[in-house]
């Protein structure tokens, strides 16, 4: 996973599949593409790539509260 690229990892899409993502807490959305599997931490749903994260604010916290919709 390049950490320049908006990019994500998920344990069940198909690669190339785009989501838009959503930082719950203070609304910023960004769009990544599927392409690597993961995370396989308990309760995470989604691994992004840190330009991603930087995108939607997340990158001080590690960790946020997204919800996230599959849009092709």
């Amino acid at each position: 996973m390049n950490p320049a690229v908006l990019t994500a990892a998920h344990r069940s899409l198909a690669f190339g599949t785009k989501v838009k993502v959503t930082n719950s807490h203070n609304g910023r959305t960004v769009v990544v593409r599927i392409n690597d599997r993961g995370p396989f931490i308990r309760g995470r749903v989604l691994d992004l790539s840190r330009a991603a994260a930087q995108n939607i604010g997340m990158v001080s916290s590690g960790t946020a509260k997204v919800c996230y919709q599959v849009i092709s």
